[in-house]
């Protein structure tokens, strides 16, 4: 299969394949994951593949994934948009001054993930989560000294409240500095939350959005009730989703009926659903066999019928606002009872 490509939010002009390649599988020294031979061989298939989109943090493998993609990388750096996060710093021991989101922070981690990824500048940099005591400007002016230094060329979010989002894209908008590019989110059919205010927010603000653990951690696969363990040990349980409740069940159980139908393997059928919802799937295969079944699911178009069928075993209860606001009764008499008659926008107001 050759891959397609999208454009990465409003704000750029960023070509990027529709698979992302999530790469915090590279290394072992969490314990579990790929030696760099087996990296080596991943990458080259994506690329083979028309991938040309990494994404790395300093804190994967405690900075391994890093090292060998600076490895991986060199002689075709030119051929990915190569994107990485600071939070965590790379090292088992991180320092308080070398962690968080402060400047000094983001500094220091971007300096030390150059180095490890050879290379003189990222695509994309990303705050990996809120360090909960750092203002969104302080982080806003950051990343526009990086992109004034050349160290970094575009910025984005990753795991933030909307109401965050929402404030360091407008601030950055009135003051001309770097545009807030794109939102990572965990997006799946097992982690819909996104959807009530994260992924509006990101299409009327116009981000691009990259969704990472679309297999929920592998639990869309089925693997995990054959007695496979995968993320679910290897990781010490984190970043997984457990088939703990009815509707988790319900939902593995249409992924297997509709694979069954379709002849499509269900991991291929979740990463599909999450591409259709319009994020960008970040795939983090740990061999290339995994990989292969990951870079299938560009090519399925998933039904009327099945998307029907999996929307609404995973749907989500209604939540405040949203539940007042899309009452049919409150929209009709906001619009005079014309409801009916009016064209709505295709992209949410913000």
């Amino acid at each position: 299969m050759s891959m397609r490509y999208r454009v990465l939010g409003r704000h750029t002009g960023l070509r990027v394949s529709e698979l992302v390649l999530g790469t915090g599988n590279f290394g072992t020294r969490w314990g579990h994951g790929a030696e760099p031979d087996e990296a080596r061989r991943i990458l080259d298939a994506y690329q083979a593949a028309g991938g040309n989109f990494i994404d790395t943090a300093d804190t994967y493998q405690f900075g391994q994934s890093e090292e060998i993609l600076g490895q991986l990388l060199q002689g075709r750096r030119d051929d990915f948009v190569l994107a990485s996060k600071y939070t965590q710093a790379g090292g088992k021991e991180a320092s308080l001054l070398a962690t968080g989101n402060s400047r000094r922070a983001m500094v220091t981690s971007l300096e030390a993930s150059l180095r490890r990824l050879k290379t003189d500048r990222l695509d994309l940099y990303w705050v990996h989560f809120p360090d909960k005591v750092t203002p969104i400007e302080e982080m806003l002016r950051g990343f526009d000294d990086l992109a004034r230094a050349g160290k970094i060329l575009y910025a984005g979010l990753s795991d933030f409240p909307a109401w965050r989002v929402a404030r360091a894209a407008t601030l950055a908008e009135v003051r001309g500095s770097l545009p807030i590019a794109a939102l990572q989110v965990e997006h799946s059919l097992v982690e819909r939350t996104t959807e009530h205010e994260l992924l509006p927010a990101a299409e009327a603000l116009g981000l691009g959005v990259v969704a990472w653990s679309p297999l929920g951690g592998g639990m869309l696969t089925g693997k995990y009730r054959r007695g496979e363990t995968g993320r679910k040990e290897g990781f010490a349980g984190r970043v997984f989703q457990d088939e703990d409740s009815g509707q988790r069940t319900r939902i593995v159980d249409t992924l297997l009926a509709i694979a069954a139908e379709t002849g499509i393997e269900p991991g291929e059928l979740a990463i599909a659903w999450v591409a259709a919802k319009g994020p960008l799937p970040i795939i983090g295969p740990r061999s290339v066999a995994q990989l292969e079944g990951n870079l299938r699911a560009a090519s399925v178009v998933l039904a009327p019928e099945h998307l029907r069928r999996l929307d609404e075993a995973s749907a989500l209860p209604p939540v405040f606002p949203h539940s007042l606001i899309d009452d049919p009764v409150n929209q009709q008499k906001a619009s005079g009872g014309h409801l009916d008659d009016l064209i709505l926008p295709s992209v949410p107001v913000a």
